[in-house]
């Protein structure tokens, strides 16, 4: 259709804006949160994220078939186990910016804009 003509996509006009918004929905869900969180640290299986979060392994598979439907996680075979990571840095980014943001809701100076406080060594819990 529109496929060759190059817009912008952060303009408010935008087509991507409705598919902006199914990726907030999709991060509308603590669980599907603290995966990603988990996953910035490199690949893990079902259960390990499941122990992470605190989940059942059965949870945890429903809520990666989502993430991956969504392209947020990709997989690999190793050996009857499947391991998930992160397709991109993207959703990585996204998570780390909305916890950033809950923190100014608890006003004061937020720990990352601490001098002390890098994006790199943020630890997010």
């Amino acid at each position: 259709m529109d496929a060759d003509k190059q817009v912008c996509g952060r303009n408010p006009d935008s087509q991507f804006v409705e598919l902006a918004v199914e990726v907030f929905a999709m991060l509308a869900d603590a669980t599907r949160v603290r995966m990603i969180l988990a996953l910035r640290d490199g690949e893990r299986s079902v259960n390990e994220l499941a122990e992470i979060v605190g989940k059942t392994p059965a949870s945890v598979s429903q809520h990666l078939a989502k993430l991956r439907l969504a392209r947020f996680v990709a997989t690999r075979q190793d050996g009857t186990r499947v391991i998930y990571r992160l397709e991109n840095e993207h959703a990585s980014q996204l998570v780390s910016d909305a916890i950033f943001q809950a923190e100014h809701s608890l006003g004061g100076t937020p720990r990352h804009h601490h001098a002390d406080a890098s994006p790199e060594s943020e630890t997010l819990a």
